[in-house]
Parts: C-alpha cells; structure tokens; sequence
C-alpha cells in the first residue's frame, strides 16, 4: 500500500510522482540557445540535472574541481557529452570556483535554478503542448532520471546509489553500488531506451514510495 493514502488509487497502489517523457526532456535540452555564452551555461546545467540526478542544492554548490575527481561524497559517472560541456564551462577558473555563475561571476542560487526551469519549460509551451499545466522542477528532473532508469530495467539498487538516496531505514539493507555499475546505468540512460509508467515496476509500493522519497 502507498504510506501516504493521498497518493494511491481506488486499487491502493501508489501514483507515479510527475516526471518528463523522453521527448519532453530532448525539448529541454535543445531549448537554450547554446550560440550565447548563457545559453551554453544552461544547456550544461540542464544536461548535467538529468545526467547526474542531482538534487538542486548540490548543482548550486558544485565546484569546478568536483567534477572527474571522484572526491564528492556521491560518486556519480558522466557522459563524455556532460563532461565537455562542463569542462568549456569551467574554462581557466580555479578548481575552487563556482561551476554554475551568473553574468556577474556570482555562483546560480537554488531560485536561480529553479527559474532557469521554469523559464525554458514556459518557452517550450507553444512546441510542446505536453508541457503545458505540468509544474516543473530541478526536482522533478531527478525524479525524470530515476523513472527513466527504473523504465530502462534498471535495478532499484543502482539508482539508489546514482541518486545518493540513503536513510536510516534503508543503509543497512541496500549496498553501494560499484563505479562500474553506474556506468552501465549510465549507458542504459543514454540510449535512451524506456518505456511508459506502466511496467509491472511502477504498480509495486515500495518502488513508489522510493521515488516520492527523492
């Protein structure tokens, strides 16, 4: 059963959270206009959301030397693509720099990102009727990256470890899952290989309550 009864059916399973179809996230990625300088910044903080999963918090903070090293608590693989998106970013700024930065140098706050979303999402309406009446968020960008792993076939266990989602209830039931894992995620999730919300994983509680859990 959903813990939280607001979140089930008239059958009791859980509503799957809000998430971004494969075509809409293409749509997001293709929608800044990677000719300015800002455009180029916000296609690589959007590429880098749905690559990594990351939670908003983490993308404001993350700096230049996080990125290839493998110091940050959540060791998480990248695509060559990401990577060099990120890297043109970064260009000759110390390692201790802001990786995302406004205009004036200043790193991008939570709000900050969170209306870059909103802003491109509003910009696509027109082009993607689908978008239109969906609230979406950095977050609801990782819960797009989870989904489409759990629809790749993906086990619950990687994306646990993709998303650094680890509590109380769960550090002594799930392990950390090994680089090389991630990296077949990874591969997975770039071939872009999903399939609707209607697997036999999204009808199962506990997989749902993981995503609400995000």
């Amino acid at each position: 059963m959903c813990p939280d009864s607001n979140g089930a059916d008239e059958e009791g399973y859980c509503h799957q959270p809000d998430f971004l179809e494969k075509s809409e996230v293409d749509a997001l990625l293709a929608a800044p206009d990677q000719s300015s300088s800002q455009g180029r910044r916000d296609h690589a903080l959007l590429l880098f959301l749905y690559n990594s999963g990351a939670r908003v918090s983490e993308a404001a903070s993350l700096r230049i030397g996080d990125t290839g090293k493998g110091k940050k608590q959540r060791r998480c693989p990248l695509w060559a693509a990401t990577l060099g998106h990120l890297r043109h970013l970064a260009e000759q700024r110390p390692a201790e720099a802001n990786l995302f930065v406004n205009r004036r140098g200043e790193p991008l706050t939570r709000y900050g990102i969170h209306t870059l979303v909103e802003r491109y999402v509003t910009k696509l309406h027109a082009s993607v009727p689908s978008l239109q009446g969906k609230r979406i968020s950095p977050h609801v960008i990782r819960h797009t990256t989870a989904t489409h792993l759990l629809q790749a076939g993906v086990d619950i266990n990687t994306i646990r470890a993709w998303l650094g989602h680890v509590s109380l209830d769960t550090t002594n039931i799930y392990a950390e899952t090994d680089l090389a894992t991630k990296k077949r995620a990874l591969a997975t999730l770039a071939r872009g290989r999903t399939r609707r919300a209607t697997g036999s994983w999204s009808r199962q509680p506990d997989v749902m309550a993981f995503l609400r859990a995000l």
